[in-house]
């Protein structure tokens, strides 16, 4: 008897999961079919195991540990070393500098000898993540065979030691970011925007560190900057606790009323309420503050753009007086000092609440129910897999390193390491799935298309990415479902939006009764895993990455009125320069991945072919080529938006919208 051995996988390979090449809903399948399912289904929930008491983050559902199947590729790895590298080469300039200033009591040596650690973890990175070459393959024979899984071992250590080396290399190069050696940098300049851009040594300067203090550049970012999710219309009257007097606006706006403004739906707020959950923390002995501000909008008669009207630092009117826009010279830097007390609020915001909370901590629930509760040959299972590719693996790093006790937010953001995790538990725990579906919240917030806010990239842009999102799952899900009956028919559909709902904790979701309760719920996901993560996470390298103009905490406190304040005053609420180049540093490093854009389908095995095996999707008349052709011409539609913007938005261009949330 013989037989044929295949040839052995690229190490990679191994644990990869892999696209099932006739998918099949478990209604449909023989009584042997339906058994391996089972059985498969077993082991998986062997291997994907809840976990709600993390200490970082308890109460939200997370995976206990990291399966196999969800490590990165070398491809992955090769991409954030050498980010990592430019990151740290520039802040070893940096520290150079201070040294040389007397500023920094380590010698030169030490930072040089680090620039030379550098220089071979590049080296050894280069050879980690180059592929094996792809062994030869066995005769037909059972010899053969034990070749085969000879080879098929090596390969798996080999791998295994290149991960590892990896894992070194990137834990190191983690060290060499860290400021507990800066922490007098900057004492021997005078407090100053330009030594805040100097610590842009060997890396481009962000643009924002030219207009920031510009008030349209303050306005524009409720509509294209790293929070686009909080900006709402008023309504018919202003909030009983925001009593600005229709003698401040018309000051403001040239032209126009109060009144006139309200009725005609143009005045838009921010309100950071929310934050109340953050107790004021501290840093080497240095006090922060968080505030919960409101701020005002309006779009001027006849206009398309916000432009900012007024500022009130807390929501107590008793305690906190209405600052507005001046050109005076005594009322200009206390509405700069206001400003920057929204920036720190939004900054928090944005970190806790929409980034971390609504994109990374929901889809990891969504992840392990669909590990937990859909087979491998399920088609549901193909379409979202891809979606989660390397987002538990950067959990687990967030949790453990990112959120944790004496890490970068605990240092960068105003609260105490506890409060900003009570909040960010609040803000996973509190989302609602279909509520926050794009066309649902954006009609909710009164900023949906036809409102008075002409003038707004992220719906504008996402939009066009969700209905190209939404037409794929349609055409895909039509290949399986054939009406309401198949659905719910479907016991491992079932289990798993039961899952969804209530182990993963997700509020709103489901029930996933029919065809298009069916394609809403996995657009809503691919959406959030993709585009939603996208648009809050890369604005973190342009515009949040430079201190000045969004940061996480105070460090004075806010003024209590707006007149008298000085230029040094305002630059006294920014932070200690090793906090900015720490700042500089992490949101550098999670704002410059981007891997597999949005409808590139490919397996984690090297030499990563292509993921959908089945000839109905892949047709040249099939959803994905389908969907492939929408994403292209989005992307050249959006080119063209940005070529008559004035600020260009490129973070929901298909092209930069990573496929998962894989940093």
């Amino acid at each position: 008897m013989s037989f044929q051995s295949p040839i052995v996988p690229h190490a990679e390979t191994l644990c990869a999961p892999v696209p099932p090449a006739a998918p099949s809903l478990p209604q449909n399948d023989t009584h042997a079919q339906k058994a391996a399912r089972a059985a498969q289904l077993a082991a998986s929930q062997q291997a994907y195991v809840w976990d709600d008491q993390v200490a970082t983050l308890p109460g939200v559902p997370l995976a206990k540990s990291v399966p196999l199947d969800n490590l990165p590729t070398l491809q992955w790895w090769a991409l954030l070393i050498g980010i990592s590298l430019k990151i740290v080469r520039n802040a070893l300039a940096v520290k150079l500098g201070g040294v040389d200033r007397g500023e920094l009591d380590s010698p030169r040596a030490k930072f040089e000898a680090m620039q030379a650690e550098c220089d071979a973890i590049e080296a050894s990175t280069a050879a980690l993540v180059a592929p094996a070459a792809a062994p030869v393959p066995a005769h037909e024979s059972f010899l053969g065979h034990l070749v085969h899984d000879l080879e098929a071992a090596v390969a798996r250590a080999e791998y295994d030691t290149r991960i590892a080396t990896l894992k070194a290399h990137k834990a190191r190069l983690e060290e060499l970011m860290k400021v507990d050696d800066a922490q007098g940098l900057g004492a021997n300049l005078p407090a100053s925007l330009d030594a805040y851009s100097a610590l842009f040594d060997t890396l481009p300067l962000p643009g924002i560190a030219w207009n920031f203090q510009d008030d349209s550049e303050f306005a524009a970012l409720r509509v294209q900057g790293p929070n686009a999710m909080l900006i709402a219309a008023v309504g018919e009257s202003l909030p009983d606790n925001f009593p600005l007097t229709d003698t401040q606006y018309a000051a403001v706006v040239n032209g126009d009323t109060l009144a006139d403004a309200l009725a005609e739906g143009r005045l838009f707020m921010l309100d950071y309420a929310v934050l109340a959950m953050l107790q004021d923390g501290s840093w080497g002995g240095l006090a922060k503050y968080a505030w919960q501000p409101l701020a005002l909008f309006a779009v001027p008669p006849g206009g398309a753009s916000l432009v900012p009207v007024a500022i009130q630092c807390g929501q107590d009117p008793d305690e906190w007086p209405i600052f507005t826009p001046s050109v005076v010279e005594a009322d200009l830097w206390g509405w700069e000092m206001a400003k920057l007390a929204v920036q720190v609020a939004d900054g928090n915001y944005h970190e806790l609440v929409a980034h971390l909370g609504r994109t990374h901590l929901v889809i990891e629930g969504v992840a392990m129910a669909t590990h937990r509760h859909l087979a491998t040959v399920h088609p549901v299972w193909a379409l979202l897999v891809p979606h989660f590719e390397g987002t538990l693996f950067i959990n687990e790093a967030a949790a453990t390193s990112l959120i944790a006790p004496d890490g970068p937010i605990d240092h960068i953001f105003a609260g105490t390491i506890h409060s900003t995790q009570e909040l960010a538990v609040a803000a996973r725990l509190d989302f609602d799935f279909t509520a926050k579906m794009l066309p649902h919240d954006l009609a909710a917030r009164g900023v949906g298309p036809g409102s008075a806010l002409a003038d707004f990239p992220y719906r504008d842009d996402g939009l066009l990415v969700w209905e190209a999102i939404h037409g794929w799952v349609r055409g895909y899900i039509g290949l399986y479902y054939a009406s309401d009956a198949d659905v719910q028919a479907d016991t491992e559909l079932s289990a798993w939006a039961a899952c969804v709902s209530t182990e993963a904790k997700i509020k709103g979701f489901g029930p996933i009764d029919s065809v298009n309760a069916l394609v809403d719920a996995c657009t809503m996901i691919i959406f959030t895993a993709s585009a939603q993560h996208a648009a809050v996470n890369f604005p973190q390298k342009d515009i949040m990455a430079f201190a000045p103009a969004v940061t996480g905490a105070g460090w004075q406190s806010a003024p209590a009125s707006q007149g008298g304040q000085t230029k040094p005053e305002w630059l006294a609420m920014m932070p200690p320069m090793a906090l900015a180049l720490e700042q500089l540093n992490v949101l550098e490093l999670l704002g410059s991945l981007h891997y597999r854009a949005l409808g590139d389908y490919r397996s984690t095995n090297w030499p990563y072919a292509p993921w959908f095996a089945d000839p109905r999707v892949t047709a040249p008349e099939g959803p994905l080529p389908q969907f492939q052709a929408a994403l292209a011409s989005i992307d050249a539609r959006i080119a063209a938006r940005n070529a008559n913007r004035l600020r260009p938005y490129p973070y929901l261009q298909p092209s930069l919208i990573p496929t998962s949330i894989n940093i």
